[in-house]
C-alpha cells in the first residue's frame, strides 16, 4: 500500500502512508474496544504489546529493556532531555541543523540552569566536523540530529559519540528522519528518539525512546507515574529498573499495536533494502531536479538520505508547494524557524521538501519532475 488515488506522495518525512497491515491493526483494535471495552481489549493483546519491546529492540539494535514507548518523538525527546542533570557552566552542544522543537526546550532549560548551548561546526559538506570538536568535562550533552528536517544529509553518529564519551558526555540522537529509512541497528549512542508517523509508516501519535542500560542510571526522570514507579509505602516509591521508567500509564493501545506492526513490516522488508530503495528514489529525484532550469537543489551532506529539498528562481516555496498539490504531487515546505542555524547561514527562508519512500515508483518520480518543471 502506498498509492492514494492518483496522488504522487512525496511527503514521508512529514507523515507517511501506513501499510494496510498497520491500518488493520489500529482499526481492528478500536472496533474490539467498542465490543468489550478498552481494559478487556487491552488485556487480550497484552502479550502482543509486551512482545513489541523486542520488536523495537530489533529495529534499533538494542535490548528490550532499553526501549520505552511514547506518544510522539516530542514526548520522547523532552522526557530524555529533562532527565539529563545540568548545572551552571555545563555545556550543551548542538548540530548546525538542530530542529526547532529541540531548540526551544534547550533554550528554556539553559535559562533555568545556567548551562550554555553551543553550535558545533559543520564541515564543507554541511555535516558535523568531528575533527573540529572541542570537548572538555563541562560538556554534558550532545544533541545530535541524525538527518535534518530540511535536507538529505546524514550526520556521523559513531564518530561524534566516540568523541563525546572521551569526556563523559551523553549523546541524544534525534532519529526522527532516519528511523524507517536507514538501518540504525549498529549505531553507537546513549539515547535515541523517533516518531512512528514518518518513514516507519506507523500511526500518528506514536513514538519511542531508547535509553541504554548503562546510561539510564545517570539520568533523573522527573515525570513518573505509578507505572514508572511502584508506591511501596506511604512515604516511599521504587522506580522501574528499565527504560519503561520513562513511560506513562495511559496510552492508545490501538496506536501502539499499529506502531509495532509498522516496525514488523519494516523489519520483514529489510532495513538494508529500504535504505537502498529510498536512496535510489531520492537520487533520481535530485538528478532530475538539477536538470530543470530555474530549480536549485539545496541538499547538503557527503552521504545523503531520502529528503530532497529545492527552491525555484521564479516561484516562492510555499506557492510552489500549493501548485504541486493541485497537480497531485504531495510535497511540503521547510521554513527557517525549524532549522534556524543552518538556514540563516545559507540565507534561506524556506525550501520545498520532497521525501519519496520506497513505494514511490520511478515512473511517479518522472511524472513529479515534469509537473515541477511546469509549475516552478
Amino acid at each position: 500500500m502506498g498509492r492514494v488515488s492518483d496522488l504522487i506522495f512525496l511527503d514521508s518525512a512529514g507523515s507517511s502512508i501506513p501499510p494496510t497491515e498497520v491500518v488493520d491493526e489500529v482499526v481492528g483494535h478500536l472496533r474490539r474496544e467498542t465490543e468489550i471495552g478498552g481494559y478487556r481489549a487491552a488485556a487480550e493483546r497484552g502479550d502482543d504489546v509486551e512482545a513489541g519491546y523486542g520488536v523495537l529492540a530489533g529495529l534499533f539494535g538494542c535490548e528490550p529493556s532499553e526501549v520505552a514507548f511514547t506518544d510522539s518523538a516530542t514526548r520522547s525527546w523532552l522526557t530524555a532531555f529533562d532527565a539529563v542533570p545540568l548545572a551552571k557552566g555545563d555545556r550543551i552542544l548542538v548540530t548546525e541543523v538542530e530542529y526547532g522543537g529541540n531548540a526551544v526546550p534547550m533554550l528554556r532549560r539553559a535559562e533555568e540552569t545556567g548551562a550554555t548551548i553551543e553550535v558545533m561546526a559543520s564541515d564543507r559538506h554541511g555535516q558535523v566536523d568531528v575533527g573540529a570538536l572541542e570537548l572538555d568535562e563541562r560538556v554534558k550533552l550532545i544533541s545530535l540530529v541524525h538527518v535534518p528536517t530540511n535536507g538529505g544529509l546524514v550526520n556521523p553518529v559513531d564518530e561524534v559519540t566516540a568523541k563525546a564519551h572521551e569526556v563523559g558526555a551523553l549523546v541524544l540522537l534525534d532519529a526522527c528522519q532516519s528511523t524507517g529509512q536507514l538501518d540504525l541497528s549498529g549505531l553507537d549512542y546513549d539515547m535515541l528518539v523517533c516518531t512512528g508517523r514518518k518513514w516507519l509508516r506507523g500511526p500518528r501519535g506514536t513514538g519511542a525512546l531508547v535509553v541504554r542500560n548503562d546510561v539510564r542510571r545517570r539520568l533523573r526522570p522527573r515525570l513518573m507515574d505509578h507505572s514508572a514507579a511502584e508506591w511501596v509505602a506511604p512515604d516511599r516509591y521504587e522506580p522501574r529498573d528499565d527504560a519503561r521508567v520513562f513511560e506513562l500509564w495511559e496510552y492508545s493501545v490501538a496506536d501502539r499495536l499499529g506502531l509495532i506492526a509498522a516496525a514488523k513490516y519494516a523489519l520483514a522488508k529489510g532495513l538494508d533494502v529500504i535504505e537502498a530503495e529510498v536512496a535510489d528514489r531520492a537520487r533520481r529525484l535530485r538528478e532530475g531536479l538539477a536538470n530543470i532550469d530555474g530549480i536549485t537543489v539545496r541538499d547538503l551532506g557527503e552521504r545523503q538520505a531520502g529528503i530532497v529539498t529545492f527552491t525555484s528562481d521564479r516561484v516562492p516555496a510555499t506557492e510552489l508547494k500549493d501548485r504541486l498539490w493541485r497537480e497531485n504531487v504531495a510535497v511540503t515546505v521547510s521554513q527557517r524557524a525549524s532549522t534556524m542555524f543552518d538556514m540563516t547561514r545559507r540565507g534561506l527562508d524556506e525550501v520545498v521538501r520532497a521525501s519519496p519512500h520506497y513505494f514511490v515508483t520511478h515512473e511517479e518520480i518522472d511524472q513529479a519532475l515534469e509537473r515541477i518543471s511546469r509549475s516552478g
